[in-house]
């Protein structure tokens, strides 16, 4: 009886260890069926965009989301609202040190920490994201639909660029920019699709 209690009690060990390891079924997302679309504002506007992702993956059992990454390709930055030269300057701008130096960094990585389930396929989502080699902690809320075998995730973040030691044009470093002004804050619109 003593060594069929813990004959049992050793699997269940095994049992809890193994799902810690792997909590969740990787999805891999379909890059090329995903979207990253940024907005970008300044005291006189703002500007559009896209940037493309190089991978990542969703960890989902049962249906519920339980975690995930995914990598941004930040060479492939691209201005929507400009045409031509000006759109050519405007990305040349961006990839360039003075933002996110892709030259030197040319990843950015969100990993999801803690994704809590709120009801209707909607998660309070932790994350830690890494911008020019700097990572900080982000929240945000995330859908999670299902169509088949696939999933859909997608989510509205507004991340500060100033966190990653992107700051020009920012009135937070510099005095008296006036209309050049461009403010901290810019958002990251996330539609992801598995494979």
């Amino acid at each position: 009886m003593t060594k069929l209690f813990f004959s049992l009690l050793l699997t269940a060990s095994f049992a809890i260890a193994a799902h810690a390891e792997n909590p969740g079924n990787d999805s891999k997302i379909n890059v090329t069926a995903s979207t990253l679309e940024w907005t970008g504002r300044k005291v006189t506007g703002k500007h559009t965009g896209t940037v493309n992702l190089k991978e990542g993956s969703l960890q989902i059992k049962d249906g519920f989301l339980l975690g995930g990454s995914f990598v941004i390709d930040m060479p492939t930055v691209k201005c929507t609202d400009l045409q031509g030269e000006y759109a050519g300057k405007l990305e040349g701008h961006l990839k360039s040190d003075d933002f996110f130096g892709v030259d030197a960094h040319p990843t950015a990585t969100l990993v999801i920490t803690q994704a809590n389930a709120k009801g209707d396929g909607l998660y309070e989502v932790k994350a830690n994201l890494t911008i020019k080699g700097t990572t900080q902690p982000i929240s945000f809320n995330t859908q999670v639909t299902q169509e088949g075998k696939k999933y859909k995730a997608t989510s509205n973040i507004t991340i500060d660029r100033t966190l990653f030691n992107v700051k020009y044009g920012s009135g937070k470093f510099y005095e008296d920019l006036g209309d050049t002004t461009i403010y901290d804050e810019f958002d990251l619109k996330v539609t992801l699709v598995t494979m």
